[in-house]
């Protein structure tokens, strides 16, 4: 009689949590229903606008930041390993600024004065290239030492670490009012799309027009985060304002918390091992190595300008397709197949030599940066608590790729001087494909410790409908 009864209740409890699981999912398919309107959703269109212009005033001078830095005709002529220390040491600020950042702004909740202060920085770049950081960078010795920690600071506040808090927070606007992050953050690819069209031929008349570009945009950045400020927002600040309110933000206690989580820790380790090559391959070495395969420096440039512009357009696009793709093989699948696509791009650069295969391999890129991007934040708000998500993506997404840059950025370079190309690109690639495999047995699967939103599969949805049926009929 007690088994039967225990039965029961296991029976029962198992139903219950069924529909409790499809009450959620409902909840957010009604939520993201409101995607077919959001030209109407005003929070949508200030945030998106807002991330678009974020990165325009970045990409405008990110994008040939490593060709400023080594191309000894329009540029500072360094070398692999020189442009190695100072991508390192921007890393190194970066990583402790976007913790920083993540702690602050978990804190704030959806309050703009984070964002506001990192626009005012970006608008100041042009300025602060021109006659700050470029003079001391060519003057040498101590000073040029002192140029590389105050450009570290300056260019990661600004824009490294400010591009993780721009996502972050985009993130939580759009469960807070309705709309996909994925929809929104292909805005800011398309802004870096954009003004990467035009990014090499103004590289080539002078480099130090991109920066001033760059500050163009921040100050139309700053103006969409000061005055902007939709109702909907407005109410919420309201409410969040209210001493009698229910606190949402985390504790301190809470947040630093996040640092003792091993299941955490395991995340870290595989981002260490992949999306750390984002900027120690793609940034670092890819435009130096893309340009020489042209008869010159100047069509190089203009021709990476414009592969990397179409790259980023399709990237954009695949923004809207990557939440499709994890619908049907799950968030921990779609990691992985970021994982994969980065092992086999970084790899066939090192087999091809030619400019037409190379433009063909940079384009997958397009769909690697979003299979890395949306699956990482769905990671965190599924298997951990979504008020912490700001810290989480900070510390398990964004910190672990400085962290990684720290480490392999002046080793790589060092090898690059050393051993050249293909050497260099099967290494990389034999690194992540290790990572790959690391991560294909720790990465915890959608079902497993989940946390915060559950997150189901087509299949696992129509599974769930047809068993809601049968409970019912």
């Amino acid at each position: 009689m007690k088994s039967e009864q225990a039965q029961a209740k296991t029976t029962s409890e198992a139903i219950a949590a069924a529909r409790q699981r499809q009450r959620e999912e409902k909840k957010r398919i009604k939520m993201a229903s409101k995607t077919r309107s959001v030209w109407k959703n005003p929070s949508y269109l200030q945030s998106s606008f807002g991330i678009f212009m974020f990165f325009c005033s970045w990409g405008i001078w990110w994008s040939f930041f490593s060709r400023w830095l080594t191309d000894p005709t329009h540029g500072l002529g360094m070398s692999s390993a020189e442009q190695g220390q100072i991508y390192s040491i921007n890393s190194l600020a970066t990583l402790v600024i976007m913790f920083v950042y993540g702690t602050i702004q978990d804190q704030l909740g959806i309050k703009r004065k984070l964002v506001i202060f990192i626009s005012a920085v970006a608008a100041c770049v042009g300025p602060f290239v021109q006659f700050v950081y470029q003079p001391m960078l060519t003057a040498g010795g101590t000073t040029r030492f002192i140029g590389v920690l105050l450009g570290s600071i300056v260019l990661s506040a600004g824009f490294m670490a400010g591009c993780s808090l721009f996502e972050a927070i985009t993130e939580r606007y759009s469960r807070k009012f309705g709309f996909e992050y994925g929809q929104s953050r292909a805005w800011g690819s398309f802004g870096y799309a954009v003004v990467a069209l035009c990014a090499g031929f103004l590289f080539n008349i002078n480099p130090l027009l991109n920066f001033w570009v760059g500050s163009i945009c921040g100050l139309s950045m700053l103006c969409v985060y000061a005055f902007w400020v939709p109702a909907e927002q407005k109410e919420e600040l309201k409410k969040e304002a209210d001493p009698n309110a229910t606190p949402t933000n985390p504790s301190f206690k809470e947040m630093v918390s996040v640092l003792k989580m091993p299941t955490l820790w395991v995340l870290i380790v595989f981002m260490l091992f992949t999306n750390t090559f984002y900027t120690v391959f793609d940034q670092q070495m890819f435009p130096n190595y893309y340009a020489s395969l042209f008869p010159t420096t100047e069509i190089g440039n203009a021709t990476y300008g414009t592969l990397n512009s179409f790259q980023v357009f399709l990237e954009s696009a695949m923004m809207g397709v990557v939440p499709i793709i994890m619908k049907k093989i799950g968030v921990r699948n779609s990691l992985l197949l970021g994982a994969t696509v980065m092992f086999a791009r970084i790899g066939l650069c090192g087999v091809f030599h030619d400019p037409v295969s190379v433009s063909i391999v940079k384009l997958f890129h397009s769909i690697e940066v979003p299979l890395f991007c949306l699956p990482a934040f769905r990671y965190f708000t599924l298997h951990f608590d979504t008020k912490l998500s700001a810290t989480l993506y900070m510390v398990g997404f964004q910190i672990a790729s400085q962290v990684g840059q720290v480490i392999f950025s002046t080793p790589m370079g060092a090898l690059h001087d050393a051993m050249g190309d293909r050497p260099t690109f099967f290494t990389i690639s034999a690194i992540v494909f290790a990572a790959l495999v690391y991560g294909f047995f720790v990465i915890k699967k959608d079902d497993q410790e989940v946390g915060g939103d559950p997150f189901y599969t087509d299949k696992q949805l129509k599974a769930m409908k047809a068993a809601d049926a049968e409970v019912k009929a």
